[in-house]
C-alpha cells in the first residue's frame, strides 16, 4: 500500500501541514497510522477521507458534525441511512448558503455601478 507524508498530503490539498495536525486532534482523521519514528502516514483511504472532511469543511460543516459522519463511516453499512440524511440536510443548507450569497453579491455589483458611474461623471 502507498503512503502519503503528511507534507505531501497537506501539498496535494493545497492546505497547511497545521490544519491536518488539527484535524487529527479534533479527531477527523480517525485510524491514522504512524511510522517506526512516529510521523503520520496517509493511506489511499486515508486520503479519501481527508477530501471528504476539506470539502465538508469548505462547506462550512461543523467539527462535531463532521466527526458523527466520521464516527457512522466506522459503524459500518448500519449507518448509511443516517449519512444519507445527513448528507441531504448538509446540501440544503449549502444551497441556501450560496443563494444568500449570491443575492448578497448582487448588491456588490449595485454598489460598484453606482461607485463606477460616480466616479466617471466626476472626470467629465
Amino acid at each position: 500500500m502507498k503512503y502519503c507524508s503528511i507534507s505531501e498530503a497537506a501539498a496535494k490539498f493545497n492546505i497547511p501541514e497545521s490544519t491536518l495536525r488539527y484535524y487529527e486532534k479534533q479527531g477527523l482523521l480517525p485510524l491514522i497510522e504512524r511510522d517506526e519514528a512516529g510521523r503520520r502516514l496517509f493511506s489511499e483511504d486515508q486520503m479519501a477521507l481527508l477530501q471528504t472532511v476539506i470539502c465538508l469543511k469548505n462547506t462550512h460543516m461543523s467539527i462535531k458534525s463532521i466527526k458523527q459522519y466520521l464516527g457512522w463511516i466506522l459503524e459500518g453499512d448500519a449507518t448509511i441511512e443516517s449519512r444519507l440524511e445527513m448528507m441531504r440536510n448538509h446540501k440544503q443548507a449549502v444551497l441556501n448558503e450560496i443563494a444568500v450569497m449570491t443575492e448578497s453579491l448582487q448588491g456588490i455589483e449595485e454598489k460598484i455601478k453606482r461607485y463606477t458611474k460616480h466616479i466617471g461623471e466626476e472626470r467629465s
